[in-house]
């Protein structure tokens, strides 16, 4: 049911393939757009534009003078398992992600459903590859089979030292990874019995001591106003605070739909710092998305509120799919673009994403 908020105005059937495309196009014309009116090297993409090269000019742009690298990554949860040859639930995302040309997974838990850690991965290789970057948060449906030989986190651990990605801690639960400049620190509060405020101090603690432009904090479930369908208030506010006062980035799962707040400059009160589309994440002030939509179920919308800027559920008529971030834009360490695609090739969110040079 819808509470007092309007939905995402979006088609109300299937994008045909054609129409993907020009979706597609379109999120790429948007960050043309955003360089040219922020005059970021706007003279070179017109350019290349100018002789038929647009799908080319912004990596030719972002190459310019060395300038950092873009990385994209896909954020999703709440995933399930889907027989090969499925495409219409999580192997549908899984090629949604390898078709944006993704550099890594951020999943949120809750990763098979059925504490298969075997078919799991497989269903990951058998779409994106078994060299593909892809990071966990332990989710609830996944402690049963998380720790020893063989379940999710000692498949993980294999998987990242096969690719040479160091980690601090222990993976998936209480760890840190540096990621081609992006900077994530893994918690699960309200799992394991551990008192949440261990995970907030962690958090913070290891992001003050962290330089990089962009941190993320990455846990599994949430707060009641911190999600718009069914859950309660299971994690506390701290580990929320404490990401919040060192300028992290949120991402969150469990409720299975999509949704994402304003800036916030408090995350108890859900007090508003801006309603811009660009968030100017900083000490102090940063935002909160749940993306729980890879591929298990979509729920309704039961809560709303002003700090909500895009919600995403079955009252809107959503599909699976992923929130995408592309960090360093054009080689800019302070910018990012954001947007959640489904596979239907529906855009229910768009957004920028700008962070204080260090």
């Amino acid at each position: 049911m819808m509470l007092g908020l309007s939905p995402v105005a979006l088609p109300s059937v299937a994008q045909p393939p054609q129409q993907k495309q020009k979706l597609s196009m379109f999120t790429q014309r948007t960050r043309q757009l955003y360089r040219h009116r922020t005059g970021i090297a706007a003279t070179v993409i017109v350019a290349l534009t100018m002789v038929g090269c647009s799908d080319d000019a912004s990596d030719f742009a972002g190459s310019v003078g060395g300038r950092t690298a873009e990385v994209t990554i896909a954020f999703i949860g709440d995933q399930g398992w889907e027989p090969p040859g499925g495409r219409n639930g999580p192997r549908a995302v899984l090629q949604l992600i390898k078709e944006e040309g993704a550099d890594a997974v951020m999943h949120q838990g809750d990763l098979d459903y059925l504490d298969d850690p075997v078919a799991w991965e497989a269903q990951i290789d058998d779409v994106l590859g078994p060299d593909f970057p892809y990071f966990v948060s332990v989710g609830d449906h996944d402690v049963n089979r998380w720790a020893g030989n063989g379940g999710y986190q000692d498949r993980m651990e294999r998987r990242l030292a096969r690719l040479g990605i160091g980690w601090d801690g222990e993976l998936g639960v209480k760890a840190a990874v540096e990621f081609r400049g992006v900077y994530i620190v893994f918690g699960a509060p309200d799992l394991f019995g551990t008192d949440p405020t261990v995970y907030a101090e962690f958090f913070r603690d290891r992001l003050a001591a962290d330089a990089s432009a962009w941190s993320i904090c990455s846990w599994h479930r949430g707060q009641r106003l911190m999600q718009v369908g069914g859950k309660g208030d299971e994690t506390g506010w701290d580990v929320y605070e404490r990401c919040r006062e060192q300028g992290a980035i949120i991402a969150t799962g469990h409720e299975h739909s999509y949704s994402r707040t304003h800036l916030l400059s408090d995350m108890e009160s859900q007090t508003i710092a801006s309603t811009s589309d660009t968030l100017e994440v900083r000490t102090g002030e940063s935002f909160v998305f749940v993306s729980g939509l890879a591929g298990t179920s979509i729920r309704e919308q039961e809560l709303a509120g002003d700090w909500w800027a895009a919600i995403y559920t079955s009252d809107q008529g959503a599909n699976f799919g992923a929130l995408f971030g592309a960090f360093n834009i054009d080689g800019q360490s302070d910018l990012a673009h954001f947007y959640f695609k489904d596979i239907d090739g529906r855009i229910a969110d768009e957004f920028w994403v700008k962070t204080p040079e260090r």
